[in-house]
């Protein structure tokens, strides 16, 4: 068996905004490498690199801290829950912007990575990407938890209705201690099946959200 790599995740790059209201990044040197040759032996020169952002930039994983208070943090993550879990993708491809748990139907979600390709991705960098986008009901939120996924991902703008402050697919999904990922992109390159998921962000104390590199590895014959 072999596998490929497929990169699921966006660019994050200075100036770009990924939430609407939230600012973005702004990426600079903390050292330059014209700086540090006054530092370092002749010939040798560094770049330390130095960004400010907030943790809901790019594609990111929120953890159960990010919406409740004693829910797990970043650094409470198990790696079981982030790093080469068997996925699954499903397609919602109904005009409608809302999921239904009708979608999973048929799916075997226990343990899996579950990840909805809505090709909302396409707006990325757009005005358009921060208005009308696909959503998770509850119910479906609810057939997520109750039928044992291990970690939700979307190509969305957000997993909830933003006109929804309930936030319930964050609430469901988040109070079962599922994490969620946002933001995805390129999942129209993934099969149905046979991949395995990785999203794992940096550990991090008392924090609820934090940009990841997410991939997946795709299995097939020789």
């Amino acid at each position: 068996m072999a596998s490929k790599l497929i990169d699921l995740s966006h660019t994050v790059e200075a100036g770009m905004i990924t939430y609407k209201g939230l600012p973005a990044p702004i990426i600079c040197d903390f050292l330059s490498r014209e700086a540090s040759r006054a530092i370092y032996a002749k010939g040798t020169e560094f770049n330390i690199g130095k960004i400010e952002m907030v943790a809901n930039t790019g594609t990111y994983v929120d953890s159960p801290f990010h919406r409740f208070a004693d829910g797990k943090d970043l650094s409470e993550l198990p790696l079981e829950l982030l790093a080469d879990v068997e996925g699954v993708i499903v397609h919602h491809v109904a005009a409608s912007r809302a999921i239904h748990a009708e979608i999973f139907s048929g799916v075997d979600l226990k343990g899996k990575a579950v990840l909805i390709h809505t090709g909302w991705a396409r707006y990325w960098r757009t005005d358009q990407y921060f208005e009308g986008h696909p959503f998770l009901t509850k119910e479906a939120a609810a057939y997520l938890v109750q039928h044992g996924a291990a970690i939700v991902g979307i190509d969305s703008y957000n997993i909830d209705d933003t006109a929804d402050w309930t936030r319930p697919a964050h609430t469901q999904l988040l109070g079962a201690n599922i994490p969620i990922v946002e933001h995805m992109c390129a999942l129209d390159e993934l099969p149905d099946a046979s991949f395995r998921f990785f999203a794992v962000p940096v550990k991090v104390k008392s924090f609820g959200t934090f940009p990841v590199r997410a991939f997946a590895a795709v299995i097939f014959s020789d």
